[in-house]
């Protein structure tokens, strides 16, 4: 007989959390007949993310990626001058980046023509490594740009990842896209950098289905990206165009929806906050541990509660390509069974993000360590036995849990459970 039954209705990672205010603003836009790339909900949408995130300016595009690539656009029009014909800010030079992060956040430098280089992740906060940045500046001193990301909402070593930056004169695009809503010493996360980006992706903490912002302090910078962000219109009576532009703007009607998300940011945060602590009390005693913050520094916004496996409690599991295999032995787990056993409930998760040097797109790129190694100039990999790759330990021992803030509490001790059979 089976132990559980299937829930009767999925229980979801991340699904959005809609509340009624978000249907008054599009039909705002509706009354108004502001159907396009403009009007008041994008206006009114851009001062209140600006004024929660800290920052002078907001500039509400289509998505996430497109603050990103701006944001990179900008970085390296400001570092190497404007680009040549068919060709990308960033051509021949190299850009630090995140390891351990969804593709979006370094995608832009290919845009970009340019080529990053992984800097490996650190245990603290599951982000970039002071320490492996630092060795990175070492290997490569021509460097003048790092992205770097928040993962699963957890801020960063950001005074450290700072420090570094401007001892060697870089800039920073921070990539705050799952961070939206956490601080760091008291400060907004997307409020770090030279330029920053957020997402409202359906599964992202508020969202408008789609959407994302781009963040600074300057604004001559808030002026040249939204300028691109329209196709780099020229202010003619007719459409002249002197440089490459992007269709990046953000619909009014998606900003009404996330117009009505605003007020409950802090509600879902703190929704978000009460499930991470619910699996951490209900994991007391098994061999695994949550994704860490330092509480000294940081309040995350809770995003996605992941889980982490201890070494001596893994099963053996391999990975190909496409699809996982393990070995079921008693008294151990590992994330594959768990997503599996969690599937056949009705309920989702979700491997951690595989780090970027181990993507087949990006294998030949370098990746650098905290002790140095990695992926180095010959772009040939060192001896695994000598490299501290925390980003490939994560990647094979941990999971995203079920965080739908829409999950009660009786639902997420049942998934408690299911997990918990795992190890028997």
């Amino acid at each position: 007989m089976e132990k559980f039954k299937p829930f009767e209705k999925k229980i979801w990672l991340s699904s959005p959390t809609m509340h009624g205010d978000e249907q008054k603003w599009v039909n705002d836009a509706f009354e108004k007949n502001w159907i396009t790339t403009a009007g008041e909900n994008i206006n009114e949408l851009e001062k209140q993310v600006a004024d929660y995130a800290g920052v002078k300016y907001a500039v509400a595009l289509s998505c996430g990626t497109a603050a990103l690539h701006l944001s990179v656009k900008l970085a390296g029009e400001k570092l190497y001058g404007q680009a040549k014909p068919n060709q990308g800010t960033l051509q021949g030079h190299r850009v630090f980046c995140s390891d351990m992060t969804f593709d979006a956040t370094v995608n832009p430098v290919a845009y970009e023509d340019g080529e990053a280089v992984f800097i490996d992740t650190e245990p603290d906060t599951w982000n970039m490594c002071p320490k492996a940045l630092e060795k990175a500046f070492e290997l490569y001193p021509d460097v003048k740009l790092v992205v770097v990301a928040h993962l699963y909402g957890i801020p960063g070593k950001i005074d450290e990842i700072r420090a570094v930056c401007e001892k060697h004169g870089a800039l920073i695009v921070e990539d705050a896209a799952e961070s939206f809503g956490a601080t760091y010493k008291g400060k907004q996360t997307g409020g770090f950098g030279d330029y920053a980006a957020i997402s409202f992706n359906g599964n992202k903490i508020i969202t408008g289905s789609s959407g994302g912002m781009f963040l600074t302090d300057s604004k001559d910078d808030a002026d040249k990206v939204r300028k691109w962000s329209t196709q780099s219109r020229e202010a003619a009576p007719w459409y002249q165009h002197e440089e490459i532009g992007y269709n990046y703007r953000m619909s009014n009607i998606i900003a009404g929806v996330v117009r009505g998300q605003m007020p409950y940011l802090d509600e879902h945060i703190a929704q978000k906050k009460a499930i991470y602590e619910r699996y951490k009390e209900g994991f007391k005693g098994l061999p695994v541990t949550m994704n860490p913050f330092d509480a000294n520094t940081s309040v995350p916004n809770y995003w996605l509660s992941c889980m982490l496996i201890d070494r001596d409690a893994m099963c053996e599991q391999v990975r190909g390509e496409n699809k996982p295999l393990y070995v079921r032995e008693a008294g151990k787990t590992c994330p594959t069974e768990i997503l599996e056993t969690l599937a056949k409930y009705n309920a989702e998760g979700r491997p951690i993000w595989k780090p970027m040097h181990m993507q087949p797109i990006y294998r030949m790129n370098p990746f650098i360590t905290a002790n140095g190694n990695g992926r180095g100039q010959s772009n040939a990999y060192i001896d695994r036995g000598a490299v501290c790759d925390v980003g490939a330990d994560l990647f094979e021992r941990g999971l995203c849990l079920p965080s739908d803030n829409k999950m009660t509490p009786e639902e997420q001790d049942v998934i408690i459970e299911i997990i918990r059979s795992c190890f028997e």
